[in-house]
């Protein structure tokens, strides 16, 4: 009897595994589930714990063993989608970014929208000029901190938090500016919203960026936001599609297709080639969720999307949650006390961390103020969305960040990054760490390029060897050189045979199932409805008694001839 319980109890803690959630706030959830159980379990589990009811726009991320990220499918079981061994660790994230933030309905929704784009500000996805970006900051701090204080806040307090991956003391002062004139006696809830209402006006509001490349091989970046498809490319805006012009999207292997209709029954086809064929099923089916969301009036509307125009080739996927519409007619209803939010408070969090030990820039002669202009493909592969918040650099490694042209024009002593008065981007400010081993260097170094999402576990330590930008250029020109002509057309080829090859496979079964068919139809007793129609039709029978009985005859006389011949020998 004991045994039996025992070996019970075992088989229960069997099918229940460990589950791990890093909330918005770093802070993590823990929890068991079953392996049976859905995603949408665990999503509910999640959102009674945060006291959330407008939850359609948030999800849960988590990276396979390939590095590559994916959305928790809520229809389909966790544990098999999890490719990983237990313990499960998975990432709460906005999914699909409020159109207007400031019209959420709960202060808990906008509070946890604010600290993802506080998270999107500080990892480089959100690019401002400076003066915004100080005014993003300072509602930041006037958040966290409230109403400035003497007292509490000596000189250069605003340094204590990082708002972005590094900024210069004029910055600093400018945030400190804002906080202590501008925003005195504003509470947290408010500056949450105006920091909302400030960041919704950006062009990259609610950018994830995939990264890509176009036909002739240039590095690009895709991104699905509220408004519509965005292509980043050399450190500018190349293409902005509404929702509403975008007709289709496909993906073959690695090659994703985005059909445009535009005015005056005008269409145009855009391809991009993406780094591995998970990655670019990723930005299809990311696609395809985000069209449905903002696009659609209603979920009813949603229809299961095919990835290829044959019907045994591709893969095949349905949005399965509400449309945004839907879920803001849901939001006014509405009708409960405001939930208790906690708030960092003080503290600063981990996705704004003290930078007492970091990089701060220090003034220098205005002559020597030249912004450094690192690409947009450069910055966003180096802070592409992370689990964890960018840990803080050290000063020491400054010099590798410099462009070889310029620091070959300026003494060792004198190189510093300082940024550009016009225009502030975070992406200008990565400080990447050289590698020793020249093996491990490049290894890192392809993985950058081929914009492999890192693990959650090692996201810490693949930011902290980001490659120089000199060494980013050599491996680009080599990976250019590399896709050749004669390597292209060797790709078609492969294609083609690839094609040719589903093609006779898809015939043959078709062939050997109407042949089944056919023996069943003929030589069975099956007393079948849909059977005894066709065999009572004159066309049937004809071809049974002329063609098919001969045929038979035939072909066991030659059965019996060839066994005879075999027996004699």
């Amino acid at each position: 009897m004991l045994s039996r319980l025992m070996s019970g109890s075992s088989r229960s803690l069997e099918r229940e595994y460990s589950c791990t959630v890093r909330l918005l706030d770093d802070s993590e959830y823990s929890c068991t589930i079953q392996r049976d159980a859905k995603g949408q379990s665990l999503f509910d589990l999640l959102c009674h714990h945060l006291n959330l009811l407008e939850k359609d726009y948030f999800g849960i991320r988590y990276v396979d063993p390939d590095k590559q990220r994916h959305w928790l499918e809520f229809t389909k079981s966790v544990v098999k989608q999890m490719r990983a061994q237990p313990p499960f660790t998975m990432c709460f994230r906005v999914k699909f970014y409020p159109t207007d933030p400031a019209a959420l309905k709960e202060e808990i929704t906008r509070y946890l929208v604010f600290l993802q784009i506080k998270r999107d500000l500080y990892h480089g996805r959100l690019l401002c000029k400076t003066s915004d970006a100080a005014l993003l900051a300072a509602y930041i701090l006037q958040a966290e901190i409230g109403d400035y204080d003497p007292g509490k806040h000596p000189e250069g307090y605003s340094s204590k938090f990082q708002f972005f991956p590094k900024h210069s003391e004029k910055l600093e002062r400018k945030i400190a500016e804002i906080h202590k004139i501008e925003l005195s006696g504003q509470t947290p809830a408010t500056s949450e919203l105006n920091f909302l209402r400030k960041a919704q006006t950006l062009e990259t509001y609610g950018v994830d960026p995939h990264p890509c490349k176009d036909v002739s091989g240039n590095a690009a970046f895709l991104a699905f936001t509220p408004f519509g498809f965005v292509v980043l490319q050399g450190n500018k805006r190349v293409h902005f599609i509404k929702w509403n012009e975008v007709a289709k999207m496909k993906f073959e292997g690695k090659t994703f297709y985005l059909y445009v209709s535009q005015k005056e029954e005008k269409k145009i086809v855009l391809t991009y080639f993406a780094p591995t064929p998970e990655a670019c099923k990723h930005l299809w089916k990311c696609g395809i969720e985000n069209q449905a969301f903002y696009k659609l009036e209603k979920s009813s509307q949603v229809r299961t999307v095919s990835s290829s125009n044959l019907f045994f080739k591709g893969s095949r996927f349905r949005y399965s949650g509400r449309v945004a519409k839907e879920v803001m007619e849901s939001s006014a209803k509405i009708k409960r006390e405001p939930p208790e939010i906690h708030r960092a408070g003080l503290v600063p969090s981990r996705s704004c961390p003290s930078i007492t030990h970091g990089p701060r820039l220090t003034s220098v002669p205005r002559t020597r103020r030249r912004a450094v202009h690192i690409s947009i493909m450069e910055g966003l592969e180096s802070l592409r969305d992370s689990a964890h918040s960018t840990p803080v650099r050290s000063a020491s490694h400054s010099d590798a960040f410099l462009p070889h042209s310029r620091a070959s024009r300026a003494d060792s002593s004198e190189r510093v990054a300082i940024i550009s008065d016009d225009i502030y981007s975070p992406l200008d400010s990565v400080l990447p760490t050289p590698v020793a081993e020249h093996s491990l260097e490049l290894m890192l170094l392809s993985r950058q390029v081929n914009g492999a999402p890192c693990s959650i576990e090692e996201e810490k330590e693949s930011e902290a060897n980001t490659p120089t930008v000199a060494e980013a250029e050599e491996l680009r020109a080599l990976c250019q050189g590399m896709g050749s002509a004669g390597r292209a057309q060797a790709g078609q080829v492969n294609k083609f045979v690839l094609s040719v090859f589903r093609l006779l496979l898809v015939t043959g079964g078709l062939l050997l199932v109407l042949l089944l068919l056919l023996i069943i139809l003929t030589e069975s007793d099956l007393d079948i409805a849909f059977f005894r129609d066709i065999r009572q039709t004159p066309e049937f029978e004809q071809f049974h008694y002329q063609y098919f009985c001969p045929l038979r005859r035939w072909f066991a006389c030659k059965v019996r001839s060839v066994l005879s011949l075999l027996i004699d020998t």
